[in-house]
Parts: structure tokens; C-alpha cells; sequence
């Protein structure tokens, strides 16, 4: 994977523009991308193709990057575009 740090983040994947959208968390991003884009196991992002990084957010603790990913859930699929 290179020489990409680790760090705990919130992060938003899309299948395309404006296509369906997967919010979660990671301690480990660059990783986490690589498993969506290479279908590493089945699940959301494999049925739906979600394989882009659109957006992310560092955070200090984990339990800040699931407070976080929580409240971007129950968000309006509008806010989040």
C-alpha cells in the first residue's frame, strides 16, 4: 500500500455522481478504500459498486469517528451531496 499513515476516520464512498452512497468508519483509510475498491469481501459496497472516496474526516479517537458516522447517517441523502 506504500507509505500512506495510518489514522481513525469517517469517511463517505459512492458507486458514481450522484449514485448511492456508504458512510463509515476506519482506523486504517487507505486500507479500508483498497478492500471497496478491489471487492475484498461481500456486502453494501460490492452489491452496490460503491468504490470511490468522495469524502473524509481525520479524528483523534474512535469513539469521536463513530459519533461522527452516526450522525452522517441519519442525515438527508441531500445534505450528504
Amino acid at each position: 500500500m506504500g507509505t500512506h499513515r495510518t489514522f481513525i476516520a469517517t469517511y463517505m464512498m459512492a458507486s458514481r455522481r450522484n449514485g448511492t452512497l456508504y458512510t463509515g468508519m476506519t482506523s486504517n483509510l487507505w486500507a479500508r478504500v483498497w478492500k471497496h475498491k478491489t471487492h475484498a469481501w461481500a456486502g453494501f459496497t460490492d452489491d452496490y459498486a460503491c468504490t470511490r472516496l468522495v469524502w473524509f474526516e481525520r479524528h483523534a479517537w474512535v469513539v469521536a469517528a463513530i459519533r461522527r458516522e452516526k450522525r452522517i447517517k441519519k442525515w438527508l441523502r441531500d445534505w450528504k451531496l
